[in-house]
């Protein structure tokens, strides 16, 4: 006999496999410091208010330490909010540095660059699949399946029939 509990368990593991590939695929975002560093496939983007001047960031790689080490980018002046982002990012860790032009250090951020993998329609043949005979370099139609799935239920159809009938005959 079943029982609630079991069933709600497996329910809980199918939705939490169901999950995984969204959390993995969400971007990573992490905030300190009155920063909020992003990364979205291979790039990375940094938001801040504290410095109202502008300023400059700087994305380091794993053993760099100081600000001028890195890949270097001005901020963006905004209403609100200064931005900075590195395109072409090369998955790793990183750590993020802001700088206003003030001469304040705003702080630093961690940062993980993935990189998930995308769907492109350039690699793929142009005609499809050139494997087996038929079907693996043509699309065809809905009338065309539908005519295919009749004659295949016909022919199972006839070879049950002949088969019973032919076994009748030694039955007697």
């Amino acid at each position: 006999m079943r029982t609630n509990t079991q069933i709600s368990v497996r329910s809980g593991l199918i939705a939490a496999a169901a999950a995984l590939p969204l959390t993995l695929a969400a971007p990573s975002v992490a905030a300190d410091n009155g920063i909020t560093v992003t990364s979205t496939g291979s790039t990375v983007s940094v938001n801040t208010a504290a410095c109202p001047g502008g300023g400059n960031a700087s994305l380091l790689s794993s053993g760099l330490t100081t600000f001028t080490q890195g890949r270097q980018a001005v901020l963006a002046v905004g209403a609100t909010n200064q931005t900075a982002a590195w395109s072409n990012v090369s998955p790793g860790a990183y750590t993020v540095i802001v700088n206003c032009n003030d001469g304040r250090n705003v702080g630093s951020q961690p940062v993980t660059v993935t990189l998930t993998p995308t769907l492109s329609t350039t690699n793929s043949p142009a005609l499809g699949v050139r494997g087996g005979i038929g079907g693996g370099i043509k699309d065809y139609g809905t009338l065309t399946m539908v005519g295919g799935g009749v004659m295949v239920a016909a022919a199972l159809g006839g070879g049950a029939w002949y088969i019973r009938r032919r076994n009748t005959h030694h039955r007697t």
